[in-house]
């Protein structure tokens, strides 16, 4: 139930262009970052099922870092694919999973 209202009021991961590119490899790896990204959301909603959008970074991180230390992941990871599902923004990425 809570996935589905984050679905609902959270933006969607941007689709990917409409132009085709011309160089094959750049089209592989813009397939391979968007699956990433549409992989990191996922993440990032159920993440959200854990710390909700209301929690602060800093609140969050105190809920997210026991399982971030058992599955062996950077806590940052987590809070950027957070931060990544409540805005759509890919920004939110930078430095940790992107």
């Amino acid at each position: 139930m809570v996935r589905q209202a984050v679905r609902d009021v959270r933006t969607a991961p941007s689709p990917p262009p409409a132009y085709p590119l011309a160089d094959p490899t750049v089209a592989a790896l813009r397939r391979v970052v968007d699956d990433l990204a549409a992989s990191t959301h996922a993440i990032g909603e159920l993440m959200l099922e854990v710390a909700p959008a209301y929690l602060s970074d800093t609140d969050a991180a105190d809920v997210l870092a026991l399982l971030y230390e058992q599955i062996g992941e950077p806590l940052e990871h987590g809070l950027a694919a957070r931060r990544y599902a409540m805005s759509g923004d890919r920004r939110a990425l930078h430095g940790t999973v992107l």
